[in-house]
């Protein structure tokens, strides 16, 4: 019955919400009438009039208000105080009729019409509107009641605004059953919303335990990430899934539903404060220049475009092999530009860094005045596989630019450098390094082009990192994979590189290495058992063998080193930005670079892999393939 009366078209709705209005008119009248005479009410003579007059003024002022514009099974608070307003104006009209009315005919029938009739009336009718949507709410609600032991029992932490929508949110969506909020604020600890109990935090522990929570739901959007950081480590030994809801802007239409429920974002994983942005750092601006970008649809060329189509440039232009990421990041980028009504010319560029002539082409005939080069391979045990092909691609790729680059006379070239690149234990992360070397060489003559590089750790969010690796693993149950157990690394977020490569290349003079001072490395096997801990869940290990995800450790992979450094040499410099260092590393001249650049290409081309390490080796200080280790 039910589903049928859902499946009904709307008009078919409406005459039934209708007649049931009119129905409720008349019984509020017989009511009204019966209270007041303190009898059954059997309407006599011109008495029939009123209860004529009740569905007659009711209808026009409830179709005014939009009540049958209204769904019953969503009935909310803002529905019934829209029904209270249109009883309020019933009320009135019915009382001014009833009043001149009485006026015309008490002489007629002095027991005709009591005037307190005009007050009682509206009061039950109101009454009974009222709970009729409650009643047709619950019951049109019925059909998607879950069964209560199948849904999941929730904390929402923060009992704000965003907690308070949350709960509404939550009571539609019937997923789970709200146990109550936490929030720090002492004033609202003891304290009830809409009927739920506001907790301290020192309660958590208790209330997990106690009523057998499953989720937490951090609904705390305007917090500080240290704030944010200091909760979710407090949380950290409880077996609940932490979630959170996205930022203020996300909510800034007053609506908040259960799709706005996220895992917890990088930056909460990281476990340390982004660095922010500092555009004071240099006077240089990229506003209203030409900019080209290379490797625009990957990771970190994806994430500069976005920012650098903030600071309004002339002209950007995205360049790429990939005709899928291309037309995915030009899409984003205009439908950016468009709601931000950034007045950017965005044109993209199928291509290739290690095309000599079509880069020639593109730089000649644009002339940009920016160039901010991210293609690269950068998968180290692809890149081992195919060693040739990231040496023609990292190195040449770079050479081809920055040979083009100073031909067209291009003002800046900032070259995306990893930490991979120190010491590296790879062809990855020696081409890395090659290229560094060269753009160092090529700085050092008297060209037009100002050449930096930015060297930084493992992106957070990336297509390859660990983050989306463990997410999917996660989701299928595990287990999670490490390939060693003391397996270290740098981490930073998309946006922070991307930031470091717009501020170092506005500090640049010329053939600078800067860094990111990172704070502290992670370990990789840390960072799995937080992410599962964080999920709710419990590390299977010897010592909790009952536990619900294994972490496996599967052996390091072809190149892969177990810590990663940032610095080559010692003593970094400091810089205008506070986390940005300068590297004082070591590099060959161009004379005698350029030759050992003649052999590595002749290697490249003939495909010769003791050739290419051979040579990588004479030019990169501490490089070396690692020593297999066992676990």
């Amino acid at each position: 019955m039910r589903d049928r009366l859902k499946s009904w078209p709307r008009l078919g709705k409406q005459a039934s919400a209708i007649a049931l209005d009119l129905l409720l008119a008349l019984l509020a009248t017989w009511l009204a009438f019966s209270l007041r005479l303190e009898t059954l009410h059997w309407p006599g003579g011109l008495q029939w009039w009123i209860y004529a007059l009740a569905p007659t003024l009711a209808i026009p002022v409830f179709v005014r208000f939009g009540l049958y514009r209204a769904i019953f099974r969503y009935t909310d608070l803002a529905a019934l105080m829209a029904v209270t307003q249109a009883v309020g104006a019933y009320a009135i009209a019915f009382f001014l009729v009833l009043l001149a009315q009485h006026a015309l005919w008490a002489s007629r029938s002095p027991e005709f019409l009591p005037r307190s009739l005009g007050i009682l009336q509206p009061l039950i009718f109101l009454l009974l509107v009222g709970s009729s949507r409650l009643v047709a709410r619950f019951w049109l609600a019925g059909g998607r009641r879950a069964d209560p032991s199948a849904r999941g029992r929730l904390l929402i932490y923060g009992a704000g605004d965003a907690g308070v929508q949350t709960a509404a949110a939550i009571a539609n969506a019937r997923q789970f059953v709200l146990v109550g909020f936490v929030d720090d604020d002492p004033a609202k600890a003891g304290r009830s919303i809409n009927g739920v109990t506001v907790y301290p935090p020192h309660r958590i522990r208790d209330l997990v335990e106690r009523s057998a929570v499953s989720d937490i739901l951090l609904a705390l959007p305007s917090a500080t990430r240290a704030r944010r950081n200091d909760i979710i480590a407090s949380l950290s030994t409880v077996a609940v899934h932490i979630r959170t809801l996205p930022g203020m802007s996300d909510l800034a239409s007053g609506r908040v539903s259960l799709r706005d429920f996220t895992e917890l974002d990088i930056e909460d994983l990281l476990g340390r404060n982004p660095v922010a942005p500092q555009p004071a750092v240099s006077d240089r601006s990229i506003a209203d220049q030409v900019v080209l970008v290379t490797g625009a649809g990957g990771s970190i060329g994806s994430e500069l475009c976005r920012q650098i189509v903030r600071e309004r440039p002339r002209q950007l232009l995205l360049l790429d092999h990939s005709e899928f990421s291309l037309y995915s990041i030009h899409r984003e980028l205009q439908a950016l530009c468009l709601a931000g009504k950034l007045q950017v010319d965005l044109l993209p560029l199928l291509g290739s860094v290690s095309n000599p002539r079509r880069l020639g082409e593109l730089l000649g005939g644009y002339r940009p005045h920016w160039v901010y080069h991210a293609a690269a391979y950068k998968h180290v045990p692809m890149v081992e596989s195919n060693p040739a092909e990231g040496i023609l691609n990292n190195v040449f790729g770079t050479l081809n630019l920055a040979r083009a680059a100073m031909d067209a006379g291009v003002a800046n070239l900032v070259l995306v450098s990893t930490d991979k690149a120190v010491r590296p234990a790879n062809v990855m992360g020696a081409s890395k390094r090659m290229a560094e070397l060269v753009l160092q060489a090529m700085a050092q003559g008297a060209g037009p082009t100002r050449f930096c590089m930015v060297r930084f750790g493992n992106v957070l969010g990336s297509s390859g990192s660990v983050v989306p690796l463990f997410r999917s693993q996660l989701a299928l149950g595990g287990p999670l994979t490490v390939t060693h157990p003391d397996v270290t690394r740098y981490f930073m977020t998309i946006p922070e590189a991307a930031q470091l490569v717009l501020h170092a290349g506005a500090m640049a003079h010329g053939g600078e290495v800067f860094v990111l001072d990172m704070g502290e490395p992670v370990k990789v096997m840390q960072l799995a058992r937080r992410m599962i801990e964080l999920s709710g869940l419990r590390v299977r290990d010897p010592a909790t063998p009952d536990g619900d995800i294994a972490i496996a450790v599967t052996g390091l992979r072809p190149g892969e080193k177990l810590y990663e450094e940032l610095l080559i040499g010692d003593n970094p410099l400091p810089t205008a930005h506070p986390r940005i260092l300068k590297a004082q590393e070591e590099f060959l001249p161009w004379p005698e670079l350029v030759l050992q650049l003649d052999m590595l290409r002749s290697a490249a081309d003939n495909g010769d892999v003791a050739a290419m390490k051979s040579v990588l080796r004479s030019c990169v200080r501490g490089y070396a393939e690692p020593v297999s280790q066992t676990n």
